[in-house]
């Protein structure tokens, strides 16, 4: 099994054990085509915070996931206009307030739940450092980098599913 696979399948079964994705992952072909760019453009910010502060540097990125996820839901029209979508959303209040933003004014929380999903992400990111860190990655290597990046692009993902969830999406088989 890969490490992305191991990420996927320890994430799923987490997140679905504490109700907050169904059994069957959701597929939603925009927010997932999204992952790309948003991606690429959140390594700079990510890669200078992960040494310091790890569980930011990961847990941000379920959060940012969350957040597309709403706007695909609210106006997905609207969202495609920014060019550079995480951009637009760190420099709203600035990377250190990104998560503040997207719980407030994107994903519209009361302050308990923001509260409570500010301890979902966090809970989530230092499940993903654990596992990082038990795949002893040489520090600097382009091993290290591509798991760095698998735990992002699973976090995404994850985020995405959350939000669904909450959304009232329901993923279910269709007879047809």
């Amino acid at each position: 099994m890969t490490f992305q696979q191991t990420l996927k399948t320890n994430l799923q079964e987490y997140l679905q054990r504490g109700g907050h994705i169904d059994e069957r992952l959701p597929e939603c072909p925009d927010v997932e085509e999204q992952w790309k760019n948003i991606g690429a453009a959140y390594l700079p910010d990510g890669i200078r915070e992960f040494n310091s502060y790890p569980t930011v540097s990961l847990g941000w990125m379920m959060l940012i996931g969350m957040a597309v996820t709403k706007m695909w839901d609210d106006d997905w029209q609207a969202f495609l206009k920014h060019d550079h979508p995480y951009e637009h959303i760190r420099d709203q209040r600035g990377y250190d307030e990104t998560d503040e933003y997207i719980l407030e004014d994107i994903l519209r929380l009361s302050p308990d739940e923001q509260k409570a999903m500010s301890k979902l992400a966090g809970d989530t990111a230092e499940r993903v450092y654990g596992l990082y860190l038990h795949e002893h990655f040489e520090p600097g290597t382009p091993a290290a980098f591509k798991g760095y990046c698998d735990c992002l692009q699973q976090l995404y993902l994850m985020g995405m599913a959350v939000e669904l969830k909450a959304l009232g999406y329901k993923m279910q088989k269709v007879n047809g």
